[in-house]
């Protein structure tokens, strides 16, 4: 190794943000094992040295050996005669570097440089990927679809390799080979083959996501979500309120001629969209959650935090939705329990109530 290697680490460490001097060291660690492992069989276990001189490039060896009156391993020993022809202060007992040039150890520098520098190189490169990516968690990545298993799929996001769950997938949702497509960053793990990308098109943040890159108003904080619901490849309830009372907060999320969220629905597959204003009042908020479907009248039991809703007849079921799903999303959004009647059921109620006081037994013995 020359000043011209000195040169190129200096310029890796421009490039690369990798530090020459640790580099440098841990060049310095490997030539040691690799002196050992193949001149110093004989030596005591970290009784070898190795210095890079940090101008020159110049590889410097040596190895520890302690003084003695008899040498009988002459790779870790010196004889106290030798030695004090070095230093006349050494006496037995001490230990002393020797410098030694081992054939062809210059050979096997230059191979483990090589080795270790890449490895650094890799090893840097993994960590800038790690820390750009766990940057990014919990935001929206636009990736092209490698290849599908039975464990998953395997995305390519510009710099790395993505893996989304098959749990994480969107229910009849069929990924192929080349297929872009919007995914949220669930989490990233540091592995020995470097970062690992955990990705979702089920979590609820990518709805969210995909609304602040479409909506300028959510962006600027006019417009803010404050609530959502989602049954991913189904449907979607998103509350929103607008700290303006001159900004429409569901049309601002709606966009000119229904374009804003088009561009959100398609994304995710025609998955159905709710957009409902939030509302502080309770009783206005569930009414609204139910949307589509109108409500006639809301009770809510504060301290229980449940509410009784009341329907026209012919909202009953689209109030509850199919299988249950419109008043189950309800419940996520508002975070109340929502007992839904229809008005039938109510004046059913109230008339099996009266027929019960009209038969007291009481009164018929009076």
């Amino acid at each position: 190794m020359n000043a011209e290697f000195m040169e190129a680490l200096g310029t890796l460490e421009k490039e690369k943000g990798i530090s020459k001097e640790i580099l440098i060291e841990a060049l310095e660690n490997a030539l040691v094992a690799a002196y050992k492992s193949n001149f110093g069989k004989d030596t005591v276990t970290g009784g070898a040295r190795v210095d890079v001189d940090r101008e020159t490039g110049a590889v410097h060896l040596y190895i520890s050996k302690t003084v003695v009156t008899d040498v009988e391993h002459p790779m870790a020993e010196i004889s106290i005669e030798d030695a004090r022809r070095i230093n006349p202060l050494y006496y037995e007992g001490d230990v002393i570097e020797e410098e030694i040039k081992p054939r062809n150890f210059g050979r096997i520098a230059a191979q483990t440089a090589k080795q270790v520098i890449l490895q650094r190189i890799k090893e840097a490169e993994r960590g800038k990927i790690f820390e750009e990516y766990s940057e990014k968690e919990c935001e929206v990545l636009t990736g092209i679809v490698q290849r599908v298993d039975r464990t998953g799929i395997y995305m390519d996001l510009s710099h790395t390799e993505g893996f989304m769950d098959m749990a994480e997938t969107i229910r009849g949702e069929e990924y192929e080979p080349s297929m872009r497509l919007k995914v949220y960053l669930l989490k990233v793990n540091r592995t020995t083959k470097g970062a690992q990308v955990i990705v979702s098109r089920k979590h609820p943040g990518l709805v969210k996501r995909l609304f602040e890159l479409e909506v300028p108003e959510i962006q600027s904080g006019i417009v803010q979500i404050r609530g959502l619901a989602r049954e991913a490849g189904s449907r979607t309830k998103v509350a929103v309120y607008s700290t303006d009372p001159k900004i429409d907060a569901v049309g601002s999320c709606v966009g000119p001629k229904g374009i804003r969220v088009e561009r959100i629905v398609n994304e995710l597959r025609t998955e159905k969209i709710d957009i409902i204003e939030w509302d502080q009042d309770p009783v206005m908020f569930i009414a609204k959650a139910l949307s589509p479907a109108k409500v006639t009248m809301v009770y809510i039991n504060e301290e229980q935090k449940a509410a009784r809703v009341i329907v026209p007849d012919d909202q009953f079921l689209l109030a509850i939705g199919k299988e249950g799903q419109n008043v189950r999303l309800a419940v996520k959004l508002t975070g109340w329990k929502i007992d839904i009647r229809s008005q039938s059921q109510i004046n059913d109620e109230i008339f099996s109530e009266e027929d019960i006081q009209a038969s007291d037994p009481h009164e018929e013995m009076e």
